[in-house]
């Protein structure tokens, strides 16, 4: 098992963070759907727990992976599984992720919990950890200005080329815009936990895991932060509505392709007329 805290510093502040991460969530699963493969939002509804004494939103969504798995990790699970199971409780400032493989079962865990708090990262033990768990838990921060990979850059998607005229902050320093007076700035704290109980792969899996986890954590925050003029100044209202469009589109993205694999299949197993 891997355990790992994520901190991802932004210049925004909790509230607006609120909006631009439900927004961008639902932004970029539009963008990565298509063709059978992507986002299929199941539900998103108000939830609450009187047990534990919070509520929010819940959202339960099944992503269709397909191609998007390197060959080794496709070779060890037929095509039928290539999909993962996400369900999300957001009591926000409290946000908890269990995604899960109908397939692997038990054998695969990955849970990531997020707290967000006014502050540049300074808070050592926000997720109240215990002594033995602080003390192996890895721990990184990630900064937005941080190069990504050539093949993920836009330039448009480029904090530190990036101004927002509608809350007019930007394009980032790097190095000094974490400790600058201009704007707000708040940390997303992210606990990652991945466990993956199949021997020989175990370790290789786990790392992979997490290694997509900063990637993913890094091109998406730099996507909020570069889309504030899109949705800056919207209302949870405003948000939902948009939510809710989002995902009648992603469901006919899903049921189009598949309809279209179906058919490709029948053509390949139809017979051709002998003359």
């Amino acid at each position: 098992m891997l355990v790992k805290e994520f901190r991802v510093v932004l210049p925004l502040t909790v509230d607006e963070y609120r909006v631009g991460q439900l927004y961008s969530v639902a932004k970029t699963s539009s963008q990565e759907t298509s063709n059978g493969e992507g986002v299929e939002v199941l539900i998103n509804e108000p939830y609450k727990n009187e047990e534990e004494g919070h509520e929010g939103q819940f959202t339960h969504k099944i992503y269709h992976l397909g191609s998007r798995l390197p060959g080794w990790i496709r070779a060890l699970i037929p095509s039928s599984a290539l999909k993962l199971e996400e369900r999300a409780w957001n009591a926000y400032p409290y946000c908890k992720t269990v995604l899960k493989s109908p397939f692997l079962g038990d054998s695969f865990t990955f849970i990531i919990e997020s707290r967000h708090a006014q502050d540049n990262g300074s808070t050592e033990n926000i997720h109240n950890l215990s002594a033995k768990d602080l003390k192996s838990r890895d721990l990184e921060v990630i900064d937005i200005t941080n190069d990504v990979d050539k093949k993920e850059y836009k330039a448009e998607e480029d904090p530190t080329l990036v101004k927002s005229e509608k809350a007019n902050r930007g394009p980032l320093k790097k190095g000094e815009w974490m400790n600058s007076q201009d704007h707000p700035v708040m940390c997303c704290y992210k606990l990652v936990t991945v466990e993956f109980k199949w021997f020989g792969f175990q370790t290789k899996v786990e790392n992979f895991m997490m290694k997509i986890e900063k990637d993913l954590f890094t091109k998406f925050h730099r996507q909020v932060y570069c889309w504030l003029d899109d949705w800056f100044g919207m209302s949870m209202e405003d948000v939902r509505a948009y939510e809710l469009k989002v995902k009648e589109d992603l469901k006919k993205k899903i049921e189009d392709g598949q309809k279209g694999e179906k058919g490709d299949k029948e053509k390949e197993e139809k017979p051709e007329k002998t003359k």
